[in-house]
């Protein structure tokens, strides 16, 4: 039977120099390239009522940080900051679908802290985590660096850019496969979710009205 379910999915990011955007851009795509998912990119330099608006009008919010000094940047910090307002407006965000990403000029570079971050901002907004569901590749003598998830992070999605280099190189494709594949895993979980509420809905209803 065809699926007739529509989701929308918001990728709230912010990028200092391009690199976290190109990553950004890779989650949109991979929710993009599932039937039914309409994707909507937000850079969160400028918090005004268009943004807030989309993300409350979105099912899923996949939120992407750079990783400075072992933790989200500034830039997303004030951002996340100015979320208050939407935890003290009844949890307008409760029970949507997140997930998160993050890229570093170091292999590591702490960036398990920020993902942490994310998911501490996703569960104080009452909303439901997705994860990757990757194996870790580049973890033995026949992996390679080409191998999706090659940093090993299944919290969210990673990317390494080296820093004297622009977006047009960095991060690699790998990295760019990897989000590609968290979006595809978001707008999937996102649609599945979805159907089952609406269906609850239409169930309930029924019931009322029998």
């Amino acid at each position: 039977m065809f699926d007739e379910t529509q989701v929308r999915v918001a990728v709230a990011f912010h990028s200092a120099y391009g690199h976290t955007a190109r990553q950004a851009e890779a989650v949109a795509d991979g929710a993009r390239a599932v039937e039914g998912t309409t994707v909507e990119l937000l850079a969160v330099d400028e918090l005004d009522d268009a943004l807030w608006s989309s993300l409350d009008d979105a099912d899923a919010i996949v939120f992407g940080a750079p990783t400075y000094m072992g933790s989200p940047s500034a830039g997303f910090k004030i951002f996340a900051e100015g979320t208050s307002a939407v935890l003290k407006d009844n949890l307008r965000w409760k029970d949507k679908v997140a997930a998160g990403f993050t890229n570093s000029g170091c292999m590591s570079g702490d960036k398990l802290n920020t993902l942490v971050d994310l998911v501490m901002l996703a569960a104080q907004h009452g909303m439901i985590w997705v994860g990757l569901a990757q194996p870790g590749g580049w973890s033995s003598s026949g992996g390679s660096v080409e191998d999706l998830n090659r940093l090993g992070s299944w919290l969210g999605a990673m990317a390494q850019s080296d820093s004297d280099v622009g977006p047009d190189i960095a991060p690699p494709a790998t990295d760019l496969r990897t989000a590609n594949e968290l979006g595809r895993r978001v707008a999937i979980v996102t649609r599945a979710y979805r159907r089952g509420a609406d269906l609850e809905q239409v169930a309930a209803h029924q019931a009322v009205s029998a």
